[in-house]
């Protein structure tokens, strides 16, 4: 059988506001997360609900950032509240253009005040007889924090993804110091898109004079086509973080 081409983006949208909160820019991510035309998009730091936020911009969508960026080109979408507060919650999510068989958001928290999980979805692609595991995330800002996490990640893997399945983990690994790409290539045998293509991981923070390799796609069963991180306009005029783009084939 022939393979199939996914395209494959990450974004860390920043709760949809520019670097230091200082515009509210969720309608422009929209557009340039749709000119992609992607397949499947990984985004962290979503809001699935505002109060405030609500309250103080006449543009806030009225239903949750996931669904107002699904929009009609991804009829599918998970999404995983991590973080809950008295003005409403965040987390990862998922957007798929094929739809899902399964999903679960997993609570990898290490303490009280910084709430994370992994969002794993089960996708079934078209003519395809094995679904594409994917597995969204936004690790930690503490290293042991990390490795604690990416140990569980590995035993989600380990005990949920046969190793038959394609698999495709994508997200912010806040990983400055390089040093969960060995661990997972080792006990999971992924391998990350950027470093396939090019030898080194992205650079993807901050947007406006990208230095630290914070953001990854990383996958496995599946041949790396092509991997590119989304710079310059507008781009550089919306989240913190830099746009990942990837095409597998499946």
């Amino acid at each position: 059988m022939e393979r199939q081409k996914l395209r494959v983006l990450s974004y860390n949208i920043h709760k949809g506001f520019t670097t230091g909160n200082r515009g509210f820019v969720l309608k422009r991510m929209r557009e340039a997360i749709h000119s992609v035309q992607a397949d499947l998009v990984f985004l962290q730091e979503v809001l699935g609900q505002h109060s405030g936020h609500q309250k103080k911009y006449e543009d806030w969508p009225d239903v949750p950032q996931f669904e107002y960026l699904s929009d009609q080109l991804w009829p599918h979408f998970a999404y995983g509240r991590n973080a809950v507060y008295t003005s409403g919650h965040h987390g990862n999510a998922i957007l798929s253009k094929y739809p899902f068989s399964f999903w679960e958001n997993i609570d990898v928290s290490t303490n009280r005040l910084e709430r994370r999980g992994l969002l794993h979805g089960v996708i079934e692609i078209p003519h395809r007889k094995k679904p594409v595991h994917a597995i969204c995330v936004h690790l930690g800002l503490l290293e042991t924090e990390r490795q604690t996490q990416v140990k569980n990640l590995c035993e989600r893997i380990d005990r949920m993804v046969p190793h038959d399945e394609p698999l495709i983990i994508g997200g912010d690994f806040n990983d400055w110091r390089i040093r969960l790409t060995r661990p997972l290539h080792n006990k999971v045998e992924v391998k990350e898109a950027f470093k396939e293509m090019y030898g080194d991981h992205a650079r993807t923070f901050p947007s406006w004079l990208p230095a630290l390799k914070l953001d990854r796609i990383y996958y496995r069963g599946m041949k790396i086509q092509d991997a590119r991180t989304l710079t310059g306009r507008p781009w550089n005029q919306l989240s913190d973080h830099v746009a990942l783009y990837s095409e597998l084939l499946v």
